[in-house]
């Protein structure tokens, strides 16, 4: 039985690396030219959120002598080590643009010609295209814009005045990084927040993700609520808003994470980075705020994410995909038989356990349906 793995980074990796303990004959498709492209590309400065115990993939832990957070270079080693230990090859350039039904099985068509297989995979995650939103006055701007996905290092935002539209881990990371460059950093903040810290009385926040298996996730908050603001003290202690809701309903039903705090919380209270509300527009190089305030930048990053939409890839396939474009169904059997979607959730308990759990989950599933 043949299996087509979409995309090359740790979703794809564990799911082939799954499908192939399996016994599936396992073809990877890649449109970029190396393995874990994104991770590669990724800002320097960056260390993962969770600990290295629970971001090993499948079959393969990650080197004992690494240090707890380990580096976005070590990473990018450890996803190459992965695909040598499973002997996996991913075939790169490969950009597929549509996934059809063929009798038996599925046909993958784009860059590469045609394959077909009786179970696909698509694997390639929900950072697939950076949401640039429109800046009125953006046109006319003399600074350098760049959104987070092309941020490297801070040389690549020239000047010392840096704005951060948003304010999620990349635009907290991307801020200390600036800091520690010398700049001056503001960040808008336009919604209400919930913040985690890193480490929970010496445990990895991540860890702590038991409580919303074990129990309902609002009484999960409730209960982790009067420890995290002991912790690190509540939003408004640095002029921020508080959620509606805590970090775990955040990730269940809105699907995004909560900032987890690197050291931005301390420079937001010391005074080292000013916080905006909404950015209304820009007048030349002068950035305009929903407050009639306004605040001279020589920079811009845009920290705001990114949008995924799968249906012109699927186009006649019903009932896997909702309104938007997104797998109804991340990590399990969904309506079209063979066909699997893998890492399309956010979890709280960190996105490289989760798609490891999902890609275990995938392979098992088609092991049943298929019995290779």
């Amino acid at each position: 039985m043949r299996a087509i793995v979409i995309g090359a980074g740790p979703a794809g990796l564990a799911s082939a690396a799954c499908l192939k303990r399996r016994g599936f004959e396992v073809e990877m498709l890649e449109r970029a030219g190396a393995i874990g492209a994104r991770w590669r590309q990724h800002y320097e400065s960056l260390r993962l959120h969770t600990s290295r115990a629970r971001s090993s993939l499948p079959g393969l832990k990650m080197p004992r002598q690494w240090p707890r957070y380990v580096s976005r270079a070590q990473l990018v080693d450890y996803l190459d080590d992965y695909a040598a230990h499973f002997d996996l090859h991913p075939t790169f350039g490969a950009e597929v643009r549509r996934v059809s039904r063929e009798l038996g099985g599925w046909c993958v068509a784009g860059s590469m010609g045609e394959r077909e297989a009786e179970v696909v995979v698509f694997a390639s995650g929900v950072n697939d295209r950076p949401r640039r939103p429109e800046i009125a006055g953006l046109e006319s701007f003399p600074g350098t814009v760049l959104h987070s996905s092309d941020y490297r290092r801070p040389a690549d935002l020239p000047g010392q005045r840096v704005l951060i539209l948003g304010f999620g881990n990349s635009a907290g990371d991307i801020a200390l990084d600036m800091l520690g460059d010398g700049r001056d950093v503001a960040m808008v903040v336009r919604s209400p927040v919930n913040i985690a810290p890193r480490e929970l009385l010496g445990i990895p926040i991540t860890s702590f993700e038991l409580l919303t298996r074990l129990l309902p996730y609002r009484l999960a908050d409730r209960l982790t609520a009067p420890i995290l603001r002991a912790a690190i003290g509540s939003p408004e202690e640095y002029g921020l808003v508080s959620r509606d809701k805590g970090p775990a309903a955040q990730v269940i039903e809105d699907g995004r994470i909560p900032l987890i705090d690197m050291g931005i919380l301390a420079e937001i209270r010391a005074g080292r980075v000013t916080l905006r509300p909404a950015l209304r527009e820009l007048e030349g190089s002068v950035a305009r705020f929903a407050d009639g305030t306004g605040y001279e930048i020589d920079a811009l990053l845009l920290a705001t994410g990114y949008q995924l939409d799968l249906r012109p890839l699927l186009p006649g396939i019903g009932d896997v995909l909702d309104a938007v474009g997104r797998p109804l169904v991340s990590g399990g059997r969904t309506a079209a038989t063979g066909l699997y979607f893998c890492s399309y959730v956010v979890s709280a308990n960190g996105q490289l356990r989760q798609m490891s759990r999902e890609a275990e989950a995938i392979a098992r599933d088609a092991a049943q349906v298929f019995r290779p």
